[in-house]
């Protein structure tokens, strides 16, 4: 048996599907770690950038199993990036700032997704390797509009939690801010509340909603070739 026909014999399917989660996952989070810590920098705080973790290295923003989840059931988490508040000038609003950029960050890395897609149409979408580009944008810009999408619920240790307890007097904001430690055992409870209770979960709902709104970008960069 040659090596040729090792090859010709492979799932070459299987592999193709596994970089189509993979690799919009990894993109997804490391955008959105980096900014994190590109934002607590910006505001004060050098603690993300000493651990490295502005670097453009997937491995050191990765939380394997949020990694899974964002893989599997399209809303997940990465590695939290450490932020010291006290560099902060004003600790709660820019906390807040901080966790509100990597939702954002995902928001804008779809519309760019979606840009390239719609700009890229016309001149790939005939050729298997095209194909495969095309379907890795529209595996970016959905997955980062779920991951955006899902940091943003008010549950500790997810980013909608810190933008809403800053409006919270500080007694308040240090007690709940304290309930991070139990964070991930919420997350996986609601996990599985919301794919029992619901034919369709919630976030992923949200999700195709504004998928298809932000698909007109894509529309809109290809009606530019025409």
């Amino acid at each position: 048996m040659t090596f040729r026909s090792v090859l010709a014999g492979l799932d070459w399917s299987y592999l193709s599907r596994l970089l189509l989660s993979a690799v919009p996952a990894l993109l997804c989070i490391m955008i959105h770690e980096i900014c994190h810590g590109a934002a607590a920098y910006a505001l004060g705080d050098r603690t993300a950038a000493t651990q490295g973790r502005l670097s453009l290295n997937p491995l050191r923003h990765i939380d394997w199993f949020g990694l899974l989840m964002l893989m599997i059931f399209h809303f997940g988490w990465a590695k939290p990036v450490s932020v010291d508040m006290r560099n902060f000038k004003n600790p709660k609003r820019d906390m807040a700032v901080t966790a509100l950029a990597g939702p954002l960050s995902n928001f804008v890395l779809a519309v760019l997704a979606l840009f390239l897609f719609g700009l890229g149409y016309r001149a790939l979408a005939d050729s298997k390797a095209g194909n495969l580009l095309l379907s890795l944008l529209n595996g970016v810009a959905y997955l980062s509009i779920a991951l955006g999408l899902f940091n943003l619920i008010p549950i500790p240790p997810l980013d909608g939690s810190k933008v809403l307890f800053a409006f919270l007097p500080d007694k308040a904001y240090v007690r709940l801010m304290v309930l991070e430690r139990y964070g991930m055992i919420l997350l996986i409870v609601l996990v599985v509340l919301m794919n029992r209770v619901f034919a369709v979960s919630p976030v992923a709902a949200a999700s195709e909603a504004v998928y298809d709104a932000f698909f007109r970008i894509a529309v809109f960069a290809d009606s530019l070739i025409k």
